[in-house]
């Protein structure tokens, strides 16, 4: 779990202990906590993470959560966060907390909502009503919910754009990245602890418009960490990697990097290779809600297969979370297929555990000079899956 933050090491400090090719393992200090890196951020979208209480994840060794900026703002808003004592408060989770713009759920609405240079004019999908997310606006609402990381609205094209809107959506996230940087340095003294703005680059897997991006938000200031969006939409894996490849090289050594949006076994391992530090996505539970898991040696396994029915042994005899070390794939199984509630839960909690295991794993092979060895067999646990993930 996050620890205090340490009195000799300011808020925003990355400290690298170790690199092993582009891997590396460091600490994030953080108002609420040192995160620890690399790491997963389990996505609680309304302020939980589904089916777990903080105490759970913070038992499985989480040390950040995200947040998810558009679904709060609609429900139950800025004002009655803020008033009840900031996002950590009413949530009960003392670690830190990583807040998105909420621009990818507004983009998402395509049916539903309008872009202008302003910003992006949206119907809310609880009640209809219309709302701006605009470049300050988002930051005032970050600002409110007290979060630790705070992400500037930017433009997510689809994975398939073409090459002229890939352009125009990096151009559009740099205007309203100036935009966001003079607003941030006007009002970040009314924020209620220190906060830091990660960027995001945009550019799909064209590694031109990718590099472009990274020089052109570098130019713009010295930023405390970087975000590389607009992956994991739909684009092959191999392209992923590849941009990856591209991206990383021209950001900071001395900065953490944050993939938006990636949660899969085998990306984390992939990523982290690459000289990624942080993720986060909704994978793990949403898989672990629909009966998936992620089991080693054997990749996703769904539990409403028959041949589980009657299986004695350990969800994954390698896990040490409470649903391998106290339950059998047939009662899994059964609670899977009866709709009981304790599936979700049990399923999402080992889903998460696995993901973090990993970002443990990872540290230590960094620490070790191995870790082209750990993602070696990494890759042989978790199999490549065969869709790219959608966020």
């Amino acid at each position: 779990m996050a620890t205090p933050c340490s009195c000799s090491e300011a808020v925003g400090t990355f400290a690298l202990e170790a690199q092993d090719g582009a891997a590396r393992a460091g600490h994030l200090h953080l108002a609420h906590g040192v995160v620890r890196t690399p790491a997963f951020l389990p996505v609680g979208t309304q302020a939980a993470v589904k089916t777990l209480a903080p105490a759970e994840a913070r038992a499985l060794g989480v040390d950040m959560i995200l947040a998810n900026t558009y679904h709060l703002a609609l429900r139950p808003g800025a004002a009655t966060i803020e008033a009840l004592g900031g996002l950590h408060r009413f949530m009960a989770w003392e670690g830190p907390i990583l807040t998105d713009s909420g621009g990818y759920q507004v983009f998402s609405l395509a049916a539903i909502r309008t872009l202008r240079e302003e910003g992006v004019e949206f119907r809310s999908h609880l009640d209809g009503s219309l709302h701006l997310f605009t470049p300050e606006s988002v930051l005032d609402l970050q600002r409110a919910f007290g979060s630790d990381i705070v992400m500037p609205l930017d433009e997510c094209p689809p994975g398939d754009a073409s090459e002229a809107t890939q352009r125009a959506a990096v151009e559009r996230t740099l205007r309203w990245l100036e935009r966001s940087r003079a607003h941030w340095r006007r009002r970040q003294a009314e924020a209620p602890t220190p906060q830091l703005v990660f960027p995001i680059l945009q550019g799909g897997t064209n590694t031109g418009l990718r590099a472009a991006a990274a020089q052109a938000v570098r130019a713009l200031d010295d930023w405390p960490g970087y975000a590389i969006g607009g992956l994991s939409v739909g684009e092959p894996k191999p392209a992923m990697y590849a941009t990856l490849e591209a991206t990383v090289p021209h950001l900071p050594v001395d900065r953490p990097r944050y993939l938006m949006g990636v949660g899969y076994p085998d990306d984390l391992v992939e990523a982290i290779i690459r000289g990624v530090d942080l993720f986060d996505c909704v994978a793990p539970t949403r898989n672990g809600r629909n009966g998936t898991a992620w089991v080693a040696g054997e990749g996703a396994i769904n539990l409403k297969a028959a041949r589980f029915r009657r299986d004695p042994g350990p969800l994954d005899p390698s896990c040490d979370c409470m649903a391998c070390a106290t339950f059998s794939r047939a009662y899994l199984r059964h609670l899977v297929v009866a709709g009981e509630v304790l599936a979700l839960r049990l399923l999402s909690l080992h889903n998460l555990r696995t993901l973090v295991r990993l970002t443990e794993e990872a540290r230590a092979a960094i620490r070790a000079g191995r870790v082209m060895a750990w993602a070696a067999e990494a890759r042989a646990r978790y199999p490549t899956r065969r869709a790219a993930a959608r966020t």
